[in-house]
């Protein structure tokens, strides 16, 4: 590894260790994107590996939306909660019908959702007092691990 990729690693991990839940759901959401960006170019490239590239990149984020489904707080979240669990499910399922037809135009539904959903999480993170994490309850997520 590079001096400049172990740089990278130490900056995403401390921004992971410093930000706030909703700052967390954004890094998620980019996260996520970046695999389905990352996809996208496999799927063009040319040769058998480009098969397991785009696998590779659909699972990863799947495992990112995942991830944000199982951090939602049924209980607190209310109707948001319920709304975006069912999203994130059919997220999943437009990805495994991706990864199984082996076409990207799911992959561009998704990456439209996902990015929607950045936007609207970045103006609530905007609106969050600085200086101070919000309690991980005000936002109706469970991000404990």
């Amino acid at each position: 590894m590079t001096d400049y990729q172990d740089a990278a690693k130490c900056y995403k991990r401390r921004q992971i260790e410093s930000a706030t839940p909703g700052q967390l759901v954004i890094l998620l959401y980019e996260g996520a994107i970046d695999h389905l960006n990352r996809a996208e170019l496999a799927y063009k490239e040319t040769g058998p590996e480009r098969i397991e590239k785009f696998h590779n990149s659909l699972i990863a984020c799947q495992n990112i939306i995942t991830e944000l489904t199982v951090s939602l707080d049924m209980e607190k979240g209310g109707d948001i909660a319920k709304n975006l669990f069912r999203l994130y499910d059919y997220l999943n399922h437009r990805l495994i019908d991706a990864n199984l037809e082996k076409t990207v135009e799911p992959l561009k539904e998704v990456k439209e959702i996902l990015t929607n959903l950045k936007v609207a999480w970045n103006s609530v993170v905007e609106k969050e007092p600085t200086g101070r994490s919000v309690p991980k309850r005000d936002l109706g997520l469970n991000l404990q691990g």
